[in-house]
């Protein structure tokens, strides 16, 4: 069971990868550092504030975020937007009428980081783009034809796609989407933003799987141990062995 659950995660994360690129365009590096207190705290205060009016967190419970992340409960009013109390699941407010505002409702976006990876959502976050076909003025270079507008628009500033001119298989000359570059700036300097989604990154990557920092640093002592019972081991079995010839 164990193995055929790590084999569908693997699965899961090789097919997000694949969507993203199967353009040809490769993902960003998020850099991101489960272990940093300080950036998941940052992250869930930039999910809460931009992400949360439209995206759920159904799997994730307030009070647990705020025990994880060292968030005191007197603190955690601040990132409740709806009637919910501190036991409830991190639901959004969204009216059940947003099927006919984006086409269909929102995703919960609990899982992503385990679906797709920290690199993608950093580079989704990356990838908008002016697109005057678009409902919402907006495409995005990881997810053509995104329902999503840019509600971090105002942050990023707005950005203008780049084509280039290739040749298919069969020689004929085509444009093709390789990248976006910066129209106009927005409210952060750039590196400044980069911080502000790598610390969203990171923070859908705690949500996706709230014992990971724990889960990784245990495997390490495993391992560790192993290796000092396999030195045990084999001085026991040289010690059995030393008289058989």
């Amino acid at each position: 069971m164990l193995k055929a659950s790590v084999l569908i995660t693997i699965g899961l994360l090789c097919a997000g990868t694949a969507l993203a690129e199967e353009e040809g365009i490769r993902l960003l590096e998020s850099g991101t550092d489960i272990n940093s207190t300080e950036s998941l705290q940052r992250g869930a205060r930039n999910f809460m504030n931009y992400c949360s009016g439209c995206h759920s967190l159904k799997y994730l419970r307030y009070n647990r975020l705020a025990a994880d992340l060292k968030i005191p409960e007197s603190e955690l009013g601040n990132l409740i937007f709806t009637p919910a109390k501190p036991f409830d699941e991190i639901n959004t407010a969204m009216p059940a009428d947003a099927t006919d505002w984006f086409g269909k409702r929102p995703p919960d976006l609990t899982l992503m980081g385990r679906e797709r990876g920290t690199n993608y959502i950093y580079s989704y976050l990356h990838g908008f783009y002016q697109d005057k076909t678009r409902p919402w003025g907006v495409n995005n270079l990881y997810l053509s034809g995104t329902a999503m507008p840019h509600v971090l628009g105002t942050l990023q500033g707005l950005q203008k796609p780049v084509y280039k001119n290739e040749k298919d298989p069969h020689g004929s000359a085509k444009m093709v989407l390789v990248g976006v570059e910066a129209m106009t700036p927005g409210a952060m300097k750039p590196e400044e933003y980069d911080q502000f989604i790598r610390d969203i990154a990171n923070f859908l990557d705690y949500a996706a799987e709230p014992v990971k920092a724990k889960r990784e640093s245990m495997g390490i002592f495993v391992v560790l141990l192993l290796l000092v019972f396999f030195v045990f081991a084999y001085l026991l079995k040289k010690e059995y062995w030393k008289d058989v010839h």
